[in-house]
């Protein structure tokens, strides 16, 4: 019976080393509650998630619980309670917080709870200010566009310029 015991405590040891690894190794993490969804809906939701490389995973709280003490967000231990999923993202932080944003708000059943977006902790009105930012490629794309135009205002004034001293000439 002991040696039962000491297994079962081994493999929870093993689900919580699992999930702390997958704390340390996200930009960020977003705690949503799924209850209510349906399997077609759910099903929608991690194919987003996955598109944009993002892992969400049903995890029991208290495996939750002691990863995030773990990992060093025990902060967050008030948002797990009731049916939680956690979106992870390795890649690019604000991709969970964008996705379940606007699957929340075009699904009632989806809430967001909490998490944390390279490091900082965030309550739901941070994180949802988050999701409403444009994304990376957007920004870089602005910030080209930006560059440019100093640019192409120069080439226009030498082109004008130049087609003025054509005309000159021609006259």
């Amino acid at each position: 019976m002991n040696n039962v015991s000491e297994e079962a405590i081994a493999i929870k040891a093993k689900k919580v080393d699992a999930v702390v690894e997958q704390f340390n190794n996200a930009t960020s993490a977003i705690v949503v509650d799924y209850r209510g969804l349906t399997v077609a809906q759910v099903t929608d939701l991690r194919k987003q998630l996955r598109d944009a490389g993002v892992q969400m995973s049903v995890i029991k709280n208290k495996v939750l619980t002691r990863a995030a003490e773990k990992a060093g967000y025990a902060d967050l231990n008030d948002v797990f309670a009731g049916p939680t999923a956690v979106a992870f993202s390795n890649e690019d932080p604000i991709a969970p917080a964008k996705i379940l944003k606007k699957f929340a708000d075009s699904v009632d059943a989806l809430e967001i709870k909490g998490g944390y977006i390279e490091g900082k902790i965030m309550p739901v009105d941070e994180i949802n200010v988050y999701a409403t930012l444009p994304s990376r490629e957007d920004l870089l794309s602005m910030l080209a566009s930006e560059l440019q135009a100093p640019i192409r205002n120069v080439a226009y004034a030498i082109k004008a310029v130049a087609e003025k001293g054509d005309d000159g000439e021609a006259a």
